[in-house]
């Protein structure tokens, strides 16, 4: 259909019986899902590949009054154009629409009534001309002639959240992940270790004051029948325990509940928890982005708050080790500064260059590294065109490593708030993956995080 750039009506006086006006319009999945969000109507018929092969259609179909809206469509904008009132409308629908089906949407003046009313017949045709949708409409027409510039519509963009969903279909294939919640005495931490638990992702032991939790639990409607509680007086206890099942090998991961996330880190990095490895201990953030075609990755933005070099260098082979589990098979790692030259005055930029370096020379395994560059030359092939950069990285980058935790931390939250990004967090380095939740974390990524989990520890286990 093209797009609209100038209103113009017929009139009253103007309309004749006979006269007619069409539109055309291709459907697209997009359309389906857009018309599900604005109306509501999430009919799997209409939205679920899966159930809708076993319907009468065989196959995913339209919303019955999308097409419907496309009569509205010719009937506001075409003829009689702007300013027509909708008074009533018939519809019969004959067949169903497909995606890919191009409609032909025609509107013919049949009878002019008196106080401006017309009624018009309304066809609705597909690219083979077989009648999908008729039915009759009556309107007040317009009396005065209309010319205005069309207004501005703002961009909608759907956030899908496929890769964070791309994550929950890949658990389906393990089993559920034992994993110590850590104090989950408040509605969000319960919540999502529950949630967790009914996808199939986790089996969790919930640490804390059973008396709490279990107060929770009645206040928000939660049920607690089958889930272990292992019962402490206080978080401090509560991470001492954890460390405790974690030394046990009782539990396969770690989550954060209603407690300060240095408390618990605290606990876990202890010289006396045995969970420490050779690696610096480091968080990765995966982001679901709506504009950008892959998941990408972002360490560290929470544990590490002003990284040197050997700490940068662990920080990366961390986020390798998590993409090489989420099978991305060499991550294009883009370490970021301001510029996208080595500048003595940016000392992020000389570690760029010696990380490079270090990967070049197999301190770095496991992915392609390039560096420095500019957030916008990671992540645009056109920004990095226009700048003349030549990088199997740039545009392209799977892994952003920022220079410390505060640019890393505002880059996330720049993501999520203003990219509608979705994402999920994990911390690497220990023995066992933490999945470590914000407060403001919605369902989905709390599930995400959970998966991330279940996901490393499945890769872990098939390395070892």
């Amino acid at each position: 259909m093209t797009p609209i750039t100038r209103l113009t009506n017929t009139t009253y006086d103007e309309l004749a019986v006979g006269m007619s006006a069409s539109i055309r319009k291709r459907l697209t999945m997009d359309d389906i899902r857009l018309f599900a969000v604005m109306s509501g109507d999430v009919n799997p018929v209409s939205l679920d590949s899966q159930y809708a092969k076993s319907s009468r259609f065989h196959d995913i179909v339209a919303h019955g009054m999308w097409g419907g809206a496309l009569i509205s469509t010719v009937l506001g904008t075409e003829l009689p154009g702007a300013g027509t009132v909708y008074t009533h409308q018939t519809l019969d629908f004959v067949k169903p629409v497909r995606i890919g089906d191009e409609l032909s949407v025609t509107v013919t003046v049949r009878e002019k009534k008196p106080n401006s009313h017309v009624m018009f017949d309304c066809d609705v045709v597909n690219q083979l001309g077989e009648q999908v949708l008729k039915g009759c409409a009556e309107v007040i027409a317009p009396t005065e002639k209309v010319e205005s510039e069309v207004v501005e519509l703002p961009d909608i963009f759907l956030n899908e959240r496929q890769q964070l969903n791309n994550l929950l279909n890949r658990c389906k294939a393990y089993r559920p992940m034992r994993v110590a919640v850590v104090h989950p005495c408040d509605e969000v931490s319960l919540g999502g270790a529950l949630a967790a638990r009914a996808r199939g992702l986790i089996e969790p032991v919930l640490i804390g004051p059973e008396a709490k939790i279990r107060q929770v639990a009645e206040t928000y409607g939660y049920d607690l029948d089958g889930v272990e509680i292992d019962a402490v007086e206080h978080s401090h206890a509560a991470c001492a325990r954890a460390v405790e099942l974690c030394q046990l090998e009782s539990v396969e991961s770690v989550m954060k509940g209603s407690l300060h996330t240095d408390e618990l880190m605290g606990a876990l990095l202890s010289k006396s928890s045995g969970l420490r490895t050779e690696r610096r201990v480091s968080h990765v953030f995966v982001f679901d982005v709506p504009t950008y075609p892959r998941p990408l990755l972002i360490t560290d933005a929470a544990i590490n708050i002003s990284p040197d070099l050997n700490a940068k260098r662990d920080i990366i082979q961390n986020a390798i080790e998590l993409a090489h589990a989420l099978k991305i098979g060499e991550p294009k790692v883009a370490i970021l500064s301001a510029v996208e030259t080595v500048t003595p005055a940016i000392p992020s930029t000389l570690d760029a260059a010696a990380l490079c370096t270090m990967a070049r020379r197999g301190q770095i395994t496991g992915a392609i590294l390039d560096g420095p560059l500019a957030f916008d030359n990671a992540v645009s092939e056109t920004a990095a065109k226009i700048k003349g950069i030549e990088s199997p990285v740039a545009g392209v980058a799977d892994i952003l490593v920022t220079p410390d935790l505060e640019s890393g931390n505002m880059l996330a939250k720049q993501l999520e708030y203003l990219a509608h990004g979705e994402g999920s967090g994990i911390v690497l380095g220990l023995r066992l993956p933490i999945i470590l939740t914000s407060r403001a974390d919605d369902a989905v990524s709390r599930l995400a995080s959970c998966a991330l989990a279940v996901i490393l520890r499945a890769h872990q286990r098939k390395d070892s």
